[in-house]
């Protein structure tokens, strides 16, 4: 597994325009979280640090989108030589995971370059302003380092956020797969 790092654009970046379908078609827009904190996930099914995290993801969804936070997922990589990244197996890992948020397909990988996202898992967090608060980390476990799963470098963030507070400036960028580009 090579490990590739956030970019870590600059706090303060406000957040690009996006609007792409999920796997069934249907479409989500920027626009439609417009005055609410969002939080913007790069993910996709095969890489794995994703799937060490997952189940905690899901869980982390349960519980701060009622309290607030829009949570989307997008999935750029190269689906022609990724097909385990495909719509199809996108909506089996929704169900498997049973993932709340919607998981977006970025086919032209454009919205991937708007953010300068290079992991996955790569998060960018957005306060109520749109302007970037947080590009980190989950937390500090990786495969096979026996740190628990529990995303505290993301919770502590949003919290603040939700909060109408700014997370700290000492974040730690995230590590993962590099996205399949084209």
């Amino acid at each position: 597994m090579a490990l590739t790092p956030s970019t870590m654009i600059p706090l303060g970046t406000p957040m690009p325009a996006f609007k792409l379908p999920d796997p069934t078609g249907s479409v989500v827009s920027s626009d439609d979280y417009a005055g609410k904190p969002l939080l913007v996930m790069f993910i996709c099914n095969h890489c794995p640090f994703v799937k060490h995290i997952a189940a905690a993801l899901s869980e982390f969804a349960e519980q701060y989108q009622p309290a607030g936070l829009g949570i989307v997922a997008i999935n750029s990589n190269d689906l022609a030589n990724y097909p385990e990244d495909s719509p199809e197996k996108m909506q089996e890992e929704v169900a498997a995971r049973g993932y709340r948020f919607a998981y977006l397909v970025d086919e032209d990988q454009s919205v991937a370059k708007a953010f300068d996202a290079a992991c996955t898992p790569d998060f960018f967090l957005f306060d109520r302003e749109g302007k970037l608060a947080y590009r980190g980390q989950f937390d500090d476990s990786r495969p096979g380092n026996n740190e628990p799963v529990n995303g505290k470098d993301l919770r502590a963030a949003v919290d603040k956020i939700l909060a109408g507070e700014k997370p700290g400036e000492d974040q730690v960028p995230s590590v993962g797969c590099n996205i399949k580009w084209k």
